[in-house]
């Protein structure tokens, strides 16, 4: 049974693939010129899948809202303006406080966009634009309970807010304004300068260094590593744990080894106005746990796996 509906549902959206038309670019165009907002309308399921859209459209650069049909009848029109643009969500078409508020909101020179399973319907009649979200059957055995055909309509709604994202050259940066909270919004908003280690906190030796003080450095450092500067005050290695090890396999006694012997040269790096969760990808990439920060060829601070888990960008 639970594979049925998969199907059902699956072969309904496939289906409705194949219908958009010139009405659904007419939808776009139309809220992409709208001066208000777009104010998503419906009740029993519709309703719920009308407030996910309307969710989904605020969050991706389309102002939008949800008003409940019934309350709208009751008071709540009174939020929506000529400049606003409605999505009324029905499967039927014929629903009975939609057809209220429609002749209303038109009447102060507002547009209808309806999304229905019933092209033939009041409610589509009445739209300056009509989406076509009929299914053949519903998910439930008893072809009653409203399954394909919100899955439909929810589907038509991502649709167009994604359509209009792109429209509007929306792009990651007016995401994160949208999404400042939890892990989405650290990922998009945290910038590498947010969370690495100063300059100043940041262990420095130089070439002439011996090993064996280079890694009492890293010891009393705190970030596993150290930089390592040339003659000329330029950032030419990093000696870390990794270094360290592999030298004492190599080498066995470092006693009157220098650490520009057995350092990484020209290490990886990255800039502090990079994202964090940039850095967390080249990190894993090159399977490093340390990473310089330089600006402009100067050391600007460190980062390492650590840092980045405190600052919950991992």
């Amino acid at each position: 049974m639970a594979r049925r509906v998969l199907r059902i549902e699956a072969e309904a959206l496939l289906a409705l693939e194949q219908r958009l038309n010139g009405e659904f670019t007419r939808a776009v165009e139309l809220i992409l010129q709208c001066r208000g907002r777009v104010i998503v309308s419906g009740i029993g399921k519709s309703g719920h899948v009308g407030r996910k859209i309307a969710a989904t459209m605020a969050s991706t650069g389309t102002p939008a809202y949800f008003v409940h049909a019934a309350e709208a009848i009751h008071g709540d029109l009174g939020m929506i303006t000529r400049d606003d643009i409605v999505i009324a969500i029905s499967n039927s078409g014929e629903n009975d406080e939609l057809l209220t508020i429609v002749p209303l909101v038109k009447r102060q020179g507002g547009k209808l966009i309806a999304i229905t399973g019933n092209e033939k319907s009041s409610l589509a009649k009445e739209a300056d634009v009509h989406l076509d979200a009929w299914v053949k059957e519903e998910a439930c055995p008893l072809n009653l309970a409203p399954t394909a055909s919100t899955t439909a309509a929810l589907a038509l709604g991502d649709a167009l807010a994604v359509a209009l994202l792109d429209a509007r050259g929306f792009g990651a940066d007016d995401f994160a304004r949208s999404h400042p909270g939890g892990s989405l919004g650290r990922k998009l908003l945290t910038h590498v300068r947010d969370v690495m280690r100063a300059a100043d906190a940041v262990p420095v030796v130089g070439e002439d260094t011996s090993a064996i003080e280079a890694l009492l450095v890293v010891s009393k450092g705190g970030l596993g590593m150290t930089a390592v500067r040339d003659g000329q005050g330029r950032i030419s290695g990093i000696f870390t744990d990794g270094d360290l090890r592999r030298a004492l396999e190599k080498r066995g006694n470092l006693t009157d080894v220098r650490v520009a012997d057995v350092m990484t040269r020209n290490p990886k790096s990255i800039t502090p106005e990079r994202l964090a969760v940039e850095a967390v990808e080249m990190m894993e990439q090159l399977r490093i746990n340390q990473l310089l920060v330089l600006d402009k060829g100067q050391l600007a601070g460190a980062l390492n796996m650590h840092d980045l888990f405190q600052a919950k960008v991992i």
